[in-house]
């Protein structure tokens, strides 16, 4: 028999690494692809190329050449203005069918010299401004009762969309024979023409609310006075300053009609007095006072729009 106690001890065999590698083998492995892997993360970071703004920081051309808004809005009267002048200085049409610029300008000294302009111009914004501040009191206030009551709207509504479809050139007859041909029925003619762009445009934008944020203002804990006040009148604001603007114009509109009856003051009076002396550049020069006055109105309710409404960004155009 062998004595095995003579026998040389012998270690027990390594245990296999991961894959069956040897241990030194995985060992060797795993530090290569740690290695790997931290080059691997590190090479982003090393060769990601910095993008550099090509041009410099500096503005675009479309940016940098863009004129202010009242530039851009004078854009169009100035190509008429050039037309105007163009067929006029080059005798194209004459001057008994259309003055050029250069005697409007006269004739607009010599009636600003003499003073008769400024009465005439003083008359005239007093009858739009009596008449606008009536007409746009009067829908204001059908406008709330339609659009805050459900008996005011069947009321008011129906009838006001009845009214709007006659011409209140038509009514022209009727405001005499009720009130007469004095100043008082210029007024009432313009009162009536404002009233219904205010209102159409003051219910639309009432009704237009969104019940969500009608939920919402009484989940909070608003009143009927709290709701009217945060939530119903911001949001038919802006339907109340598009029929301001509308209803402006319609009162210029109007007041040209309202001062050919029985009137010897206001632009409209020059107007007609003009008409009947052949006098094309007194009449062009009152023309271009209702464009400008009109012009001067819009940018009024523009400012106020701009003011009141600060809180809403809308789409302004590409």
């Amino acid at each position: 028999m062998t004595d095995v106690s003579y026998l040389p001890a012998t270690a027990p065999p390594p245990k296999a690494g991961p894959h069956g590698l040897p241990p030194s083998a995985a060992g060797s492995a795993a530090t290569r692809s740690a290695a790997g892997e931290t080059r691997a993360n590190a090479a982003p970071a090393a060769t990601t190329p910095t993008l550099e703004d090509p041009t410099g920081g500096r503005r675009s051309r479309g940016t940098r050449l863009s004129a202010p808004g009242w530039i851009r809005r004078l854009t169009g009267p100035a190509v008429l203005f050039a037309v105007w002048w163009a067929v006029t200085g080059t005798g194209l049409v004459g001057g008994r069918v259309l003055a050029s610029p250069l005697a409007v300008a006269r004739a607009f000294g010599d009636l600003a010299g003499d003073g008769e302009l400024w009465n005439n111009l003083s008359v005239s914004l007093v009858r739009v401004g009596w008449g606008v501040l009536f007409g746009v009191a009067a829908g204001l206030v059908l406008a709330v009762l339609a659009g805050f009551f459900r008996a005011g709207e069947h009321i008011v509504d129906s009838s006001m969309n009845f009214l709007r479809t006659i011409p209140i050139i038509a009514l022209l007859p009727l405001i005499i024979v009720w009130i007469g041909i004095g100043e008082s029925a210029k007024i009432f003619l313009i009162s009536a023409g404002v009233v219904f762009p205010v209102y159409m445009n003051t219910f639309a934008g009432i009704r237009g609310v969104d019940v969500k944020l009608v939920e919402a203002g009484r989940t909070f804990g608003l009143g009927r006075l709290g709701l009217i006040r945060r939530v119903i009148i911001p949001g038919a604001l802006p339907g109340f300053l598009i029929g301001l603007r509308w209803s402006l114009g319609v009162a210029w509109l109007l007041l040209v009609f309202a001062e050919q009856v029985n009137t010897d003051r206001g632009i409209g009076y020059l107007l007609t007095s003009a008409q009947g002396w052949n006098r094309t550049d007194i009449i062009i020069l009152c023309l271009v006072i209702y464009g400008l006055l009109g012009l001067l109105c819009d940018g009024i309710v523009r400012v106020l729009e701009g003011s009141l409404l600060s809180w809403r960004r809308g789409f302004s155009g590409t």
